[in-house]
Protein backbone atom coordinates (compact mmCIF):
# COMPACT_ATOMS: atom_id res chain seq x y z
CA UNK A 1 0.00 0.00 0.00
CA UNK A 2 1.47 3.43 -0.70
CA UNK A 3 -0.17 5.78 1.45
CA UNK A 4 -0.60 9.72 1.00
CA UNK A 5 -1.24 11.59 3.52
CA UNK A 6 -2.04 9.96 7.16
CA UNK A 7 -5.85 10.48 7.85
CA UNK A 8 -6.86 10.72 11.93
CA UNK A 9 -10.14 10.22 13.07
CA UNK A 10 -11.67 14.21 13.09
CA UNK A 11 -9.86 15.03 9.61
CA UNK A 12 -11.26 15.90 6.45
CA UNK A 13 -12.35 13.50 4.66
CA UNK A 14 -10.02 11.17 2.14
CA UNK A 15 -9.58 9.99 -1.51
CA UNK A 16 -8.86 6.36 -1.57
CA UNK A 17 -7.17 5.51 -4.55
CA UNK A 18 -7.73 1.70 -5.59
CA UNK A 19 -5.57 0.92 -8.80
CA UNK A 20 -3.04 -1.77 -9.80
CA UNK A 21 -1.63 0.66 -12.03
CA UNK A 22 1.80 1.60 -10.06
CA UNK A 23 2.49 4.46 -12.01
CA UNK A 24 -0.86 5.41 -12.57
CA UNK A 25 -1.66 5.21 -8.72
CA UNK A 26 1.03 7.37 -7.63
CA UNK A 27 0.51 10.28 -10.17
CA UNK A 28 -2.81 10.56 -9.39
CA UNK A 29 -1.85 10.47 -5.67
CA UNK A 30 0.60 13.19 -5.81
CA UNK A 31 -1.99 14.62 -7.72
CA UNK A 32 -4.97 14.93 -5.31
CA UNK A 33 -2.23 15.82 -2.61
CA UNK A 34 -1.30 18.93 -4.08
CA UNK A 35 -5.20 19.62 -4.80
CA UNK A 36 -5.49 19.77 -0.54
CA UNK A 37 -7.09 16.45 -0.30
CA UNK A 38 -6.05 13.68 2.13
CA UNK A 39 -4.56 10.63 0.05
CA UNK A 40 -4.19 6.70 0.45
CA UNK A 41 -3.57 4.59 -2.07
CA UNK A 42 -3.70 1.02 -2.92
CA UNK A 43 -2.87 -1.69 -4.78
CA UNK A 44 -5.35 -4.21 -5.01
CA UNK A 45 -9.00 -4.31 -4.18
CA UNK A 46 -8.33 -6.97 -1.57
CA UNK A 47 -5.45 -4.56 0.21
CA UNK A 48 -8.17 -1.74 0.34
CA UNK A 49 -10.85 -4.36 1.09
CA UNK A 50 -9.17 -6.05 4.08
CA UNK A 51 -7.52 -2.17 5.46
CA UNK A 52 -11.30 -0.38 5.07
CA UNK A 53 -12.78 0.37 8.23
CA UNK A 54 -16.44 1.64 9.15
CA UNK A 55 -15.78 5.13 10.27
CA UNK A 56 -14.03 5.90 7.34
CA UNK A 57 -15.37 8.98 4.71
CA UNK A 58 -14.44 10.49 1.80
CA UNK A 59 -14.63 8.99 -1.45
CA UNK A 60 -13.19 5.54 -4.07
CA UNK A 61 -11.44 6.09 -7.30
CA UNK A 62 -11.51 2.65 -7.98
CA UNK A 63 -9.98 0.58 -11.41
CA UNK A 64 -12.97 -1.66 -12.78
CA UNK A 65 -10.08 -4.02 -14.05
CA UNK A 66 -8.02 -5.40 -11.80
CA UNK A 67 -6.06 -9.35 -10.92
CA UNK A 68 -7.83 -11.45 -8.46
CA UNK A 69 -10.35 -8.83 -7.09
CA UNK A 70 -11.50 -6.59 -9.70
CA UNK A 71 -13.21 -3.05 -8.99
CA UNK A 72 -17.17 -5.24 -9.32
CA UNK A 73 -16.53 -7.12 -6.93
CA UNK A 74 -14.75 -5.10 -4.55
CA UNK A 75 -18.19 -2.78 -4.77
CA UNK A 76 -20.31 -5.47 -3.76
CA UNK A 77 -18.38 -6.47 -1.37
CA UNK A 78 -18.10 -3.12 0.56
CA UNK A 79 -22.18 -3.05 0.25
CA UNK A 80 -22.35 -6.68 1.57
CA UNK A 81 -20.09 -4.99 4.80
CA UNK A 82 -22.43 -1.85 4.90
CA UNK A 83 -19.48 0.40 3.54
CA UNK A 84 -21.26 3.17 1.74
CA UNK A 85 -18.05 5.52 0.76
CA UNK A 86 -18.96 6.87 -2.70
CA UNK A 87 -17.20 5.10 -5.57
CA UNK A 88 -15.84 6.83 -8.52
CA UNK A 89 -14.78 3.83 -11.34
CA UNK A 90 -12.13 4.02 -13.66
CA UNK A 91 -11.98 2.31 -16.92
CA UNK A 92 -10.68 1.50 -19.87
CA UNK A 93 -12.15 1.33 -23.54
CA UNK A 94 -13.56 -2.45 -22.84
CA UNK A 95 -14.79 -2.04 -19.34
CA UNK A 96 -17.41 0.33 -19.76
CA UNK A 97 -20.11 -1.46 -19.73
CA UNK A 98 -19.06 -2.78 -16.24
CA UNK A 99 -18.58 0.73 -15.46
CA UNK A 100 -22.42 1.52 -16.66
CA UNK A 101 -23.31 -1.62 -14.38
CA UNK A 102 -21.47 -0.38 -11.38
CA UNK A 103 -23.35 2.76 -11.81
CA UNK A 104 -26.91 0.69 -11.30
CA UNK A 105 -25.41 -1.14 -8.15
CA UNK A 106 -24.82 2.07 -6.83
CA UNK A 107 -21.72 3.88 -8.08
CA UNK A 108 -21.93 8.04 -8.39
CA UNK A 109 -19.63 7.64 -11.21
CA UNK A 110 -17.07 6.45 -13.75
CA UNK A 111 -14.43 8.21 -15.86
CA UNK A 112 -13.01 6.91 -18.80
CA UNK A 113 -8.75 6.82 -18.68
CA UNK A 114 -7.26 8.79 -19.59
CA UNK A 115 -9.20 11.46 -17.56
CA UNK A 116 -8.35 14.74 -17.34
CA UNK A 117 -7.35 16.62 -14.44
CA UNK A 118 -10.38 18.72 -14.32
CA UNK A 119 -12.91 16.11 -14.69
CA UNK A 120 -11.03 14.14 -12.00
CA UNK A 121 -11.60 16.89 -9.84
CA UNK A 122 -14.90 17.70 -10.89
CA UNK A 123 -16.22 14.17 -10.01
CA UNK A 124 -14.27 14.08 -6.87
CA UNK A 125 -15.95 17.11 -5.24
CA UNK A 126 -19.13 16.09 -6.79
CA UNK A 127 -18.54 12.70 -4.82
CA UNK A 128 -17.71 14.28 -1.47
CA UNK A 129 -20.88 16.57 -1.97
CA UNK A 130 -23.38 13.49 -2.34
CA UNK A 131 -21.27 11.98 0.69
CA UNK A 132 -21.74 15.11 3.18
CA UNK A 133 -25.57 15.11 2.41
CA UNK A 134 -26.21 11.21 3.23
CA UNK A 135 -24.03 11.91 6.36
CA UNK A 136 -26.33 14.86 6.96
CA UNK A 137 -29.22 12.69 6.56
CA UNK A 138 -28.09 10.06 8.13
CA UNK A 139 -27.65 11.87 11.55
CA UNK A 140 -30.39 13.81 10.88
CA UNK A 141 -32.66 10.14 11.09
CA UNK A 142 -30.14 8.70 13.94
CA UNK A 143 -31.45 11.82 16.01
CA UNK A 144 -35.35 11.67 14.56
CA UNK A 145 -34.95 7.40 15.59
CA UNK A 146 -33.45 8.77 19.31
CA UNK A 147 -36.55 11.16 19.79
CA UNK A 148 -39.30 8.65 18.86
CA UNK A 149 -37.69 5.50 21.18
CA UNK A 150 -38.69 8.54 24.33
CA UNK A 151 -41.60 8.44 23.03
CA UNK A 152 -44.58 5.65 25.31
CA UNK A 153 -46.14 3.06 23.75
CA UNK A 154 -49.66 4.95 24.19
CA UNK A 155 -47.97 8.22 22.74
CA UNK A 156 -46.65 6.16 19.71
CA UNK A 157 -50.27 5.12 18.81
CA UNK A 158 -51.76 8.29 19.29
CA UNK A 159 -48.70 9.64 16.98
CA UNK A 160 -49.62 6.99 14.15
CA UNK A 161 -53.36 7.82 14.48
CA UNK A 162 -52.22 11.93 14.36
CA UNK A 163 -49.92 11.31 11.41
CA UNK A 164 -52.95 9.37 9.56
CA UNK A 165 -54.88 12.72 9.65
CA UNK A 166 -57.36 12.41 12.26
CA UNK A 167 -58.61 14.54 14.37
CA UNK A 168 -58.50 14.50 18.58
CA UNK A 169 -61.75 13.55 18.70
CA UNK A 170 -61.49 10.20 16.37
CA UNK A 171 -58.19 9.46 17.51
CA UNK A 172 -60.00 9.15 21.08
CA UNK A 173 -62.76 7.52 19.99
CA UNK A 174 -59.99 4.77 18.10
CA UNK A 175 -58.22 4.77 21.27
CA UNK A 176 -61.31 4.76 23.96
CA UNK A 177 -60.04 8.16 25.81
CA UNK A 178 -61.33 11.52 25.50
CA UNK A 179 -60.32 14.09 23.20
CA UNK A 180 -59.05 15.91 26.38
CA UNK A 181 -56.61 13.03 26.71
CA UNK A 182 -55.53 13.22 23.61
CA UNK A 183 -54.63 16.62 23.35
CA UNK A 184 -52.03 15.63 26.41
CA UNK A 185 -50.55 12.95 24.22
CA UNK A 186 -50.50 15.44 21.17
CA UNK A 187 -48.70 18.13 23.45
CA UNK A 188 -46.04 16.03 24.93
CA UNK A 189 -45.31 13.98 21.25
CA UNK A 190 -44.55 17.69 19.64
CA UNK A 191 -42.53 17.97 22.68
CA UNK A 192 -40.58 14.84 22.55
CA UNK A 193 -39.97 14.92 18.76
CA UNK A 194 -39.23 18.76 18.41
CA UNK A 195 -42.08 18.98 15.81
CA UNK A 196 -43.48 22.89 15.00
CA UNK A 197 -46.72 21.36 13.23
CA UNK A 198 -48.50 17.91 12.26
CA UNK A 199 -46.91 18.61 8.61
CA UNK A 200 -43.66 18.72 10.25
CA UNK A 201 -44.21 15.66 12.72
CA UNK A 202 -45.67 13.12 9.89
CA UNK A 203 -42.44 14.42 7.55
CA UNK A 204 -40.02 13.30 10.71
CA UNK A 205 -42.40 9.90 10.76
CA UNK A 206 -41.75 9.17 6.95
CA UNK A 207 -38.35 9.94 7.16
CA UNK A 208 -37.31 7.75 10.09
CA UNK A 209 -39.48 4.71 9.05
CA UNK A 210 -41.25 4.36 11.99
CA UNK A 211 -44.61 4.79 10.63
CA UNK A 212 -47.37 2.49 12.37
CA UNK A 213 -50.39 1.54 10.61
CA UNK A 214 -53.56 2.21 12.61
CA UNK A 215 -55.96 -0.58 13.93
CA UNK A 216 -59.21 -0.46 14.76
CA UNK A 217 -61.06 0.69 17.51
CA UNK A 218 -59.72 -0.32 21.02
CA UNK A 219 -61.89 -1.58 23.70
CA UNK A 220 -61.89 0.09 26.88
CA UNK A 221 -60.52 3.11 28.03
CA UNK A 222 -57.10 4.85 29.55
CA UNK A 223 -54.75 7.23 29.44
Amino acid sequence: MTKGVIRAMGEADSVFVVDDDASLRKALTLFLQTEGFNVEAYASARAFLDACQPDWHGCVILDVGMPDMDGLALQQALAARGVRLPIIFLTGQGDIPKAVQAVKGGAVDFLEKPASDAEILGRIHAAMAHEAKRRTEDLRSMKLKKRFERLTPRERKVMSLLVSNLSNKDVGRRLGISPRTVEVHRSRIMEKMVAKSILELIDMVRECGVFEKPRGPERGSGA
